[in-house]
């Protein structure tokens, strides 16, 4: 998914006249801020939310549209409601809204900082982001008293202490009425969060739409972990701020998707990037009965097809 232009054009606005050399030092702040806390004890000033959008907003996007995309092969995909906890500047909403066109959406964040970016940047891209209802909320300490076809978490376990994350997925399982989506970081803390999550749904009766392919014990081993990737285009302003030239980067990331009914899970979920060599491709598959390297050559046409148009994260008949 390509992130909106309108939406991007006022991030760009919003670092407008600032200079370039205080911007990369904030850019810099927030990430030495988040790698050594997880942004737990920040508190987000007018720049550093605009910062962050520029920054974070368009891989957090593309990684909610990507996991989002895999949970709705799997359901029936009509949610007329969207809760985002711990919504930072709009990013998970956007990517919902595009692909699910709800009727009503519900924004829970902190940071009053991160609350007037994000209402400024929704109202530039319209649709039902422009009216979100944007609230001051806690997830450590404030119940949820509201509910949603969909409740999205992006990127926000992971900066609570570990006390508090089971707190946080009950409140989060009660205030859904159909399904519950958490995307975390895609390192092995971060599965270690989803994975102890999935536990923790299953148990509540919930059913995984996406990625697993099963619901029993997870196969990954203990050096080993599910993360997936999508490829983000960056703007001038985001390569200028990151200090780079390449005009993307891959966003790694793990999660996964509960559904309050029955749903149809992948067959298999491939768990890493396709290998391509002359006339096969293998794949490292998760199937029901756990993980499976798989060779296709180019004598199985419609397998070898279907493993040409299949990508790292996606699924596999």
């Amino acid at each position: 998914m390509e992130f909106p232009q309108t939406v991007r054009a006022k991030t760009e606005e919003l670092t407008d006249g600032i200079p370039l050399a205080r911007l990369r030092q904030t850019a810099a702040r927030l990430s030495e801020r988040y790698r050594n806390d997880g942004g737990s004890k920040r508190v987000m000033t007018a720049e550093e939310a605009a910062v962050y959008s520029a920054v974070r907003m368009p891989a957090t996007y593309g990684a909610v549209g990507a996991t989002l995309s895999y949970a709705l092969e799997s359901t029936d995909g009509t949610f007329e409601s969207i809760m985002d906890v711990g919504a930072g500047t709009g990013a998970a909403v956007l990517a919902a809204d595009a692909l699910v066109l709800p009727e009503r959406i519900i924004c829970l964040e902190r940071e009053d900082a991160m609350r007037t970016v994000g209402k400024e940047l929704c109202g530039a891209y319209g649709g039902a982001a422009a009216d979100a209802e944007w609230s001051c909320f806690d997830i450590a300490s404030d119940s949820i008293k509201d509910s949603a076809d969909l409740v999205l978490s992006s990127y926000m376990l992971n900066e609570l202490s570990p006390d508090k994350i089971s707190g946080a997925v009950d409140k989060m399982w009660s205030a859904a009425r159909k399904m519950l989506l958490i995307v975390e970081p895609g390192t092995p803390a971060g599965y270690k969060v989803i994975r102890e999550v999935r536990e923790r749904l299953i148990a509540q009766g919930a059913y995984i739409a996406a990625p697993c392919p099963h619901a029993g014990v997870c196969p990954a081993s203990a050096d080993d972990w599910c993360h997936f990737a999508c490829r983000v285009a960056r703007s001038r302003l985001h390569k200028l701020l990151k200090d780079g030239d390449a005009p993307y980067e891959d966003e790694k990331f793990t999660y996964i998707a509960a559904s309050r009914k029955p749903c149809t899970p992948a067959p298999s979920r491939i768990m890493r990037r396709p290998y391509v060599g002359k006339g096969k491709i293998s794949l490292r598959l998760c199937t029901e009965s756990g993980f499976e390297d798989r060779t296709v050559t180019s004598r199985d046409k419609s397998g070898f097809k279907a493993a040409k148009k299949a990508g790292w994260g996606g699924k596999y008949n």
